[in-house]
């Protein structure tokens, strides 16, 4: 989807000011909005996909307005009220009106689990690469599609329309804008690292010498005239 998220390219923001020495989390609270998106999405209710357009679909004053932390407890109290595991009042209230359903209470991310079940991690990786032939090859110029799609979305705003050359071909992934529509969304596509010089993207006075390397699936893709 367009939306302020999608700050790539864009002009008037300022520096980015790096902090030296900056520690993972500046308070406690950050350290428990994490937490508990982990936890949560434990429970198998969405992936992290629908997470991601969770804290995307915001209010442009709202997301710029709010620190990179707020955005992920919005996103979490969107994707708890939407799965019906919690109510807008006990959200009000901070009291729980109702108790967990029993299959989801099995599936409850204790502390000494954490550790093995982030390095586990979650597979997004199709092994059967027979069942999605490559549509481009390495050296094929392609352009990034020049759509508005309403969901989510890994094509930054700022390459569509542009052309590039496929340099890599990673394999055959989780297509990640279907699968943020949820449940039988799982599309396997070839990710391509595709090269883009820096003019193509932003104009005669950038570098000759500059290009950005992207990331793309089959479905942002078509062949360059």
């Amino acid at each position: 989807m367009n939306g302020a998220h999608d700050l790539g390219g864009m002009h008037g923001l300022g520096p980015i000011e790096a902090e030296d020495n900056e520690p993972v989390f500046h308070h406690e609270w950050q350290r428990r909005v994490m937490a508990l998106t982990l936890a949560s999405g434990a429970m198998g209710k969405w992936n992290i996909d629908i997470s991601r357009h969770a804290r995307e679909n915001q209010p442009p004053e709202q997301y710029l307005r709010n620190s990179y932390y707020q955005t992920w407890l919005v996103g979490l109290e969107k994707l708890l009220v939407e799965a019906d595991l919690i109510t807008a009042e006990e959200l009000t209230s901070g009291q729980s009106l109702k108790p967990l359903p029993e299959d989801l209470a099995e599936r409850v991310m204790h502390a000494d689990q954490v550790t093995a079940i982030l390095r586990r991690g979650d597979n997004f990786t199709v092994e059967d690469e027979d069942d999605a032939p490559a549509k481009f090859k390495i050296g094929d110029s392609v352009r990034v599609l020049n759509n508005h799609p309403a969901g989510h979305t890994r094509a930054p705003r700022y390459a569509r329309g542009k052309c590039g050359i496929v340099e890599r071909d990673h394999g055959v992934f989780v297509f990640a804008d279907e699968n943020a529509k949820g449940q039988g969304h799982r599309v396997g596509q070839h990710i391509y690292s595709v090269n883009f010089p820096a003019r193509e993207l932003w104009g005669p006075d950038a570098s000759p010498k500059d290009c950005v390397l992207i990331d793309l699936w089959d479905g942002h893709l078509e062949a360059a005239d």
